[in-house]
């Protein structure tokens, strides 16, 4: 998939994801690929507004700890995008997630649906609010 762009930028603010990032783009010989430290909430994002093509994220779950920050990411994932955002969510926040689109005015859409494994990718079981 990476090979069809001239640059895919990964951000994250964890730095064992990072880690996790340049052992795969390593592994998988990824020439065309670079990852950043960075916290998208923390309101200075005006420096990457709409300086993307295409942005693809897995956002947090906002849940009972940490409630909205899955819109926080979206809509600094709009703000940076030109074109489109991609982004994966809970079915049972899709009424929200419409709502939301409503509100700042862009087009929402939901192109697939899946029934994900219940152990992520870092071998860790989701909290039981996720």
């Amino acid at each position: 998939v990476f090979f069809f762009f001239r640059l895919c930028l990964g951000v994250d603010i964890d730095e064992d994801a990072l880690g996790i990032f340049n052992r795969n783009a390593e592994e998988f010989d990824l020439a065309n690929v670079d990852m950043v430290q960075y916290d998208v909430c923390s309101k200075q994002t005006d420096n990457l507004s709409k300086k993307f093509d295409t942005v693809i994220m897995n956002p947090p779950f906002g849940t009972k700890h940490n409630k909205g920050i899955d819109m926080i990411f979206l809509k600094s994932a709009l703000d940076m995008a030109r074109t489109a955002v991609y982004s994966l969510h809970k079915t049972a926040t899709r009424e929200h997630i419409n709502k939301k689109a409503d509100e700042w005015k862009v087009k929402m859409e939901v192109i697939a649906g899946a029934d994900l494994p219940q152990k992520n990718i870092l071998g860790q079981y989701p909290s039981s609010d996720s």
